[in-house]
């Protein structure tokens, strides 16, 4: 399988951006409820990606995986560094706990990039139909 990088990089920014603003405009929601944070932008960055690779269900699911799990690891990494400096080995502590969020955070990442490859309608699945 062709990995677009495009859609990658595209989805990756998304997953930046969305973790980033929404811990500002939102103080302590990733401490609440953390994961409901990492299921909505998974699936929103997720889509971007899989709305830009539009190739197939598979290939859109993986694409939107990929860019949300390689999101998750660069906020995971700025979210510890952070922490680390402002809250010393409390911080730590938490960003690596945030490790645990990046693996989950593939799996609305590939739900979203199926449904973003299916909001492009740019292509028709072809599985089930008879050859004439």
């Amino acid at each position: 399988m062709d990995i677009n990088w495009r859609a990658v990089l595209y989805g990756l920014l998304t997953s930046i951006v969305i973790g980033i603003l929404s811990g500002l405009a939102v103080p302590y929601t990733d401490l609440s409820l953390p994961v409901v944070g990492a299921s909505l932008t998974g699936l929103i960055a997720g889509a971007v990606a899989g709305y830009y690779n539009n190739r197939s269900t598979t290939s859109d699911a993986t694409h939107g995986a990929l860019a949300t799990v390689i999101g998750a690891l660069v906020i995971a990494v700025i979210l510890t560094v952070v922490g680390t400096l402002l809250a010393g080995i409390f911080g730590l502590g938490l960003g690596l706990g945030l490790l645990v969020l990046v693996v989950v955070a593939g799996i609305p990442g590939a739900v979203g990039g199926i449904i973003g490859g299916y909001l492009h309608r740019g292509r028709e699945d072809t599985v089930g139909r008879p050859a004439t």
